[in-house]
């Protein structure tokens, strides 16, 4: 794919996924868009192992957009980062096609691992503002991980997750989390007169 069709496929992923922006021209505008364009420049420098240039494009566009991307994550087609100062993608993450991620969003190690330090995000998935994602391990397709969860083991595919440390409140089709009808007749009770 050339520069101008990548730039044109960039352009409408924004466009299909943030009703906020109204035009072609404001996407020039937006970080997520200039961060995961850098990273594609970055990253071909790491593999040509001109580590010190990528390393310099990624840190320049960090202090430009609040998004630090490591040039050796390897990331999808159609990565769509909304709003996203605090974004910390490391080294060795690996995000899929689709993948959308919101601020504060954090890929990483726990400090723990050696080689695959971080995790690997499949096809689809969301990542909601503030949520820590640390380890090596696979988040599965079409998984929704909600604001502010911290995650640090596998996500099976269709799940979603909350909380700290992460619940799986949802697999699929079918609701995981008892609590939340629990919850639901508390304050129903708690509503009714005396």
């Amino acid at each position: 794919m050339g520069i101008i069709s990548y730039i044109k496929s960039e352009i409408r992923t924004i466009r299909e996924r943030d009703p906020a922006i109204k035009s072609n021209l404001e996407v020039l505008l937006y970080p997520g868009f200039k961060a995961i364009l850098s990273h594609r420049v970055a990253h071909k420098l790491y593999l040509k192992e001109y580590y010190f240039m990528a390393r310099w494009i990624s840190q320049r566009t960090a202090r430009k957009t609040g998004i630090e991307i490591h040039p050796g994550a390897k990331i999808g087609k159609g990565l769509f980062i909304d709003h996203g100062n605090g974004v910390v993608i490391g080294e060795t993450a690996e995000i899929g096609n689709y993948v959308t991620l919101y601020q504060g969003v954090t890929l990483g190690g726990t400090g723990k691992e050696q080689g695959k330090r971080h995790p690997t995000i499949k096809d689809h998935v969301m990542i909601s503002a503030g949520a820590k994602v640390l380890g090596s391990f696979i988040v599965g397709e079409h998984a929704k991980i909600g604001a502010g969860a911290v995650v640090l083991n596998e996500v099976p595919p269709n799940s979603t997750i909350i909380g700290v440390p992460r619940h799986v409140v949802k697999q699929g089709e079918i609701s995981t989390y008892s609590d939340l009808n629990e919850e639901k007749t508390l304050c129903q009770f708690l509503q009714k007169p005396a």
